[in-house]
């Protein structure tokens, strides 16, 4: 009689390829057996006697970490394809936005939430930041809305309380209407922290504070964000060095370049991360480099609103981990994390030369420099002893049809939907589809939001 399988295994076998993420390593023919959401056993032959409460088999899969998004603004999936904006730079696109994002509330944070993160999790990703700066007056939930839609649908969270406090009147860009006082800010920071920020290993919700820019805060929150997520053990986040009109900006009224602004207020040094990154120079990445800051490399919104090329190539070698971030949903417009590591690829070829990066380098930046730029060592690749986050691709797919090599197909040729998802052990996709929740009377109620938010009828 075969002994009774552990309560809460699975085990996934025959993997027509496994990428690991642990070095080069690529195994044929694998199994990666899980109990409680953490890795025990990989290998290329099941041994004798191992059962699972739950067995995949994946003959025609190519398995990869779970894919880790590190730059996100879930809300702006109600602004899809704007036309006033379609066509702007960064400043443009923010002033024409921001009266329409003023109307959000939590109805529309939480369904926001929920179609970004299915999105994401259909296109193999299993963990997500999202950095939420916006709090129109009245809207002090917004963080909570974020977290029960985490929560709904399963995906690893790191909800980033965002901030602004510098608006028009005080020579910001954002309207008087969506920002906040220092005090409001700094209280409900503290209070998302001791309500949700779970450290423990395999957290599947962690949150960090993230000041939204250096055109939207002052130097003081800046400090003072700074000293409460070291009093708390959280993470920083912030833009920075996205455009020359940012540059601009700090040089007229901060008379510094954005980075030594970002230094100033205490910000360079490793528990932090940021958004964007183009515009440091050789010795400001260098800089970076030295204090480990962590950078989310956002290729698609970058090109998306002309803002420039993050320089990844010298920022990594100067010691910057470069995760990947497909940023706001209406500056991509999208939440897909596969589509988001083939553009990465693909602008850097062009960017740095053909041998400059590899499939794997860019698979690197997002799954293990994407946990890096977290904070987490239990994610990012598949190891015995990390959690259990893995995305499984059909190579059968027309798409990969012809193709000589899997790893390489993930990214060479067209993104394809995620086959089975797995997260902390648990499978949230399978077959193509998502698992425990229902889509269609989320979009139903998401394109309502939107038609409300935009002021125009629905799409559909």
């Amino acid at each position: 009689m075969s002994p009774k399988p552990t309560p809460n295994s699975l085990l996934v076998r025959d993997i027509h390829t496994l990428v690991t993420m642990e070095g080069d390593a690529l195994l044929r023919g694998a199994f990666v057996y899980v109990e409680n959401g953490e890795i025990k056993k990989i290998g290329t032959r099941v041994p004798p006697g191992l059962h699972a409460a739950k067995t995949i088999r994946a003959p025609y899969a190519v398995a990869v970490p779970g894919l880790i998004n590190t730059h996100h603004h879930l809300f702006q999936t109600l602004t899809r394809a704007c036309t006033a904006a379609a066509n702007a730079g960064l400043f443009d696109w923010l002033t024409t936005l921001y009266p329409r994002w003023a109307r959000i509330d939590e109805e529309a944070v939480n369904t926001a939430a929920l179609v970004g993160m299915a999105e994401l999790m259909l296109s193999g990703c299993t963990t997500t930041a999202d950095h939420h700066y916006l709090f129109p007056r009245g809207q002090k939930k917004l963080m909570d809305a974020e977290v029960a839609a985490a929560r709904r649908i399963g995906i690893r969270f790191h909800a980033t309380r965002g901030s602004m406090n510098v608006g028009v009147s005080r020579g910001g860009l954002p309207p008087d209407s969506v920002v906040q006082t220092t005090d409001e800010i700094l209280e409900d920071s503290e209070r998302v922290i001791r309500k949700y920020h779970d450290p423990r290993p395999g957290s599947m919700l962690r949150v960090a504070l993230a000041p939204c820019s250096p055109f939207t805060v002052d130097a003081e929150l800046m400090r003072q964000t700074a000293a409460l997520a070291r009093q708390h053990g959280v993470r920083l986040h912030t833009h920075l060095a996205e455009t020359r009109d940012e540059e601009e900006y700090c040089l007229k009224r901060f008379r510094q370049r954005p980075l030594n602004f970002f230094r100033d207020c205490g910000w360079l040094n490793e528990d932090t991360w940021v958004a964007h990154g183009i515009y440091f120079n050789a010795a400001e990445c260098r800089r970076l480099g030295r204090a480990r800051v962590c950078v989310a490399h956002c290729p698609t919104s970058n090109m998306r609103l002309a803002s420039g090329i993050c320089p990844a190539g010298k920022l990594q070698r100067a010691g910057s981990p470069v995760g990947l971030g497909v940023d706001g949903s209406a500056s991509n417009d999208s939440s897909n994390m596969l589509a988001e590591a083939r553009q990465a690829l693909l602008l850097n070829r062009l960017a740095r030369g053909a041998s400059a990066i590899t499939v794997h380098d860019a698979l690197r930046m997002a799954t293990v420099e994407g946990a890096r730029c977290l904070g987490r060592d239990d994610i990012g690749s598949v190891a015995v002893g990390k959690r259990a986050d893995i995305a499984l691709f059909d190579l059968r797919d027309i798409g990969y049809s012809g193709a000589e090599d899997a790893l390489s197909a993930l990214l060479l040729c067209a993104p394809t939907r995620v086959g089975t998802l797995i997260i902390e052990g648990r499978i949230v996709v399978e077959g193509g589809s998502l698992q425990g929740i229902s889509l269609a009377p989320i979009l139903n109620r998401h394109r309502r939001i939107a038609a409300r938010i935009v002021g125009h009828p629905p799409l559909l």
